[in-house]
C-alpha cells in the first residue's frame, strides 16, 4: 500500500510539473489540466472566531509604506486558531507534538469528503457517528489508510456572517455540527487517518463541554483542520489534499494554506 501511494504521489507531481511547463506529453495523464481548489478562507479582521475573553481577532498594523519609505511592510497579530488553521496534536493533549513537528509526509494525503450538508441544514447539533462513516464507505468505498477525512457541513456558506457561523443561542451556547467520539475513534484506530477536517469552528460540536473528539484525535498524534472552505467543490474521493501550516516553534496550531488537487 505504501509503495503504491508513493508511486501515485510521484506520478501526481510529475503530471503537475508537465502541466506547469506546458508540455503536450503528460506521461499518461489526461490532456485536461488538473483542478486545484483553494480550501482556505482569506484572513480578515472581521472573520468568525472562537468566543473568549482573551481571544482577540486579527489585527494589522502598517510598519512602512511605499509612499513614505519606498517599501510596503505590515505587522499582524493573530491567534493560532483563527481562520483556516491546523490544530496540532499538543492542542488538547500534553506531550504530543507541536505544529512545527508535524511530519511533511502527513501534510499531503488522499482526501475524503463526507457530505452532511442536508442533515446539518435542519439539525445544527448533528454529529457524525461511526454508523454514518460505515454508510459512507458502503456508498463510496473504504477510507484508505493515511487519508485526511473532511466533514462538509455547509457551514462555510456562513463565513461572512459571524453570528450565523457561531450560531449561539440566548445562553451563549453555540450550535454547529461536527464529529462524534465514535467516528473519531474509528477514524484514528481503524483507518489510521493523518488528519480530520471540518468547515466550521471545531471538530467537536458547538454544544460540547468536554471536547472529547479533540482529545481522541490529538491523543492519537493526529492533527485537525478547522474553518476549511470550498469542500462542496471537491469530489467525495479521488482527490489529494496539501496542507501548509505555519512552522511556529512549539505552537499548538496555526494558520494554514490548504488546497485540493483533483486529477
Amino acid at each position: 500500500m505504501l509503495k503504491l501511494f508513493r508511486l501515485k504521489l510521484s506520478m501526481l507531481f510529475a503530471g503537475l510539473t508537465l502541466v506547469a511547463c506546458g508540455k503536450g506529453d503528460r506521461g499518461g495523464w489526461p490532456e485536461k489540466p488538473r483542478q486545484i481548489i483553494d480550501l482556505t478562507h482569506t484572513l480578515e479582521a472581521g472573520d468568525p472566531h472562537w468566543p473568549g475573553e482573551n481571544y482577540m481577532p486579527l489585527r494589522m498594523d502598517t510598519l512602512a509604506t511605499i509612499e513614505r519609505h519606498g517599501v510596503l511592510s505590515l505587522a499582524y497579530y493573530i491567534p493560532e486558531h483563527y481562520g483556516t488553521h491546523v490544530d496540532a496534536p499538543n492542542h488538547f493533549v500534553a506531550g504530543q507534538i507541536p505544529v512545527d513537528e508535524i511530519l511533511l509526509e502527513n501534510l499531503f494525503a488522499p482526501m475524503m469528503v463526507i457530505d452532511v450538508f442536508e442533515t446539518a441544514s435542519t439539525n445544527p447539533d448533528y454529529v457524525l457517528e461511526r454508523e454514518d462513516v460505515a454508510r459512507w464507505e458502503n456508498a463510496h468505498g473504504t477510507i484508505p489508510d493515511g487519508a485526511v477525512v473532511f466533514l462538509n457541513t455547509g457551514w462555510a456558506k456562513r463565513w461572512k456572517d459571524p453570528e450565523a457561523y457561531r450560531n449561539a443561542d440566548q445562553s451563549g451556547v453555540m450550535h454547529f455540527p461536527a464529529y462524534a467520539p465514535s467516528a473519531a475513534q474509528f477514524l484514528v484506530e481503524q483507518r489510521h487517518v493523518k488528519a480530520v477536517g471540518i468547515d466550521n469552528l471545531s471538530i467537536d460540536p458547538g454544544t460540547s463541554k468536554d471536547f472529547a473528539v479533540h482529545k481522541i484525535i490529538n491523543g492519537a498524534g493526529v492533527y485537525a483542520l478547522e474553518n476549511v472552505a470550498n469542500l462542496d467543490k471537491v469530489p467525495v474521493r479521488n482527490a489529494f489534499v496539501a496542507v501548509a501550516p505555519i512552522k511556529l516553534k512549539g505552537g499548538s496550531g496555526g494558520q494554514a494554506r490548504v488546497f485540493a488537487i483533483v486529477p
